[in-house]
């Protein structure tokens, strides 16, 4: 399930959701991402989405992930809209018969919401406001997927 959502979110609720009635899955693996204040330069993180294709572009990345790792399931919950330093801005979920698929699942998932997924962030602070771009090390996460082969 992917969900695009402007309102806060429990990622303890969401994980108690996402794991109930599950007999045959062997790991449960789980990743939330939180707003960052930057030391006090950022009060506001603003992240912009097109609707549905948006949607359509993590549905892709994920049933390649679902393929990859034989996953049972996955959960995506991402923020867009304003988000205040401390609120959760990405919920993800994976679910397998092995904790290893489960774990590398999860983190391919996010190198790729954090790398290519189509949103715009937005940081407002005292200075202004100012795009966020990925860093280096956000390319260097990703590129790693690429080189290794899928299980």
């Amino acid at each position: 399930m992917i969900t695009l959502t402007e309102e806060p979110f429990d990622p303890g609720a969401l994980l108690s959701e996402f794991s109930k009635g599950r007999s045959e899955v062997g790991a449960v693996a789980t990743f939330t991402g939180l707003a960052r204040a930057e030391a006090g330069g950022t009060t506001i993180l603003e992240l912009e989405a097109y609707p549905g294709f948006t949607e359509a572009a993590i549905g892709q990345i994920a049933d390649e992930a679902r393929a990859r790792f034989e996953l049972d399931d996955l959960m995506i919950r991402h923020r867009i809209g304003k988000i205040a330093p401390g609120e959760a801005i990405v919920f993800v979920a994976t679910a397998a018969r092995h904790r290893r698929a489960a774990f590398e699942a999860c983190d391919f998932l996010m190198d790729y919401l954090k790398s290519r997924a189509p949103f715009w962030k937005k940081a407002h602070g005292p200075d202004g406001e100012h795009w966020i771009e990925p860093r280096a090390e956000d390319h260097r996460d990703i590129a790693r997927w690429d080189e290794e082969t899928p299980q």
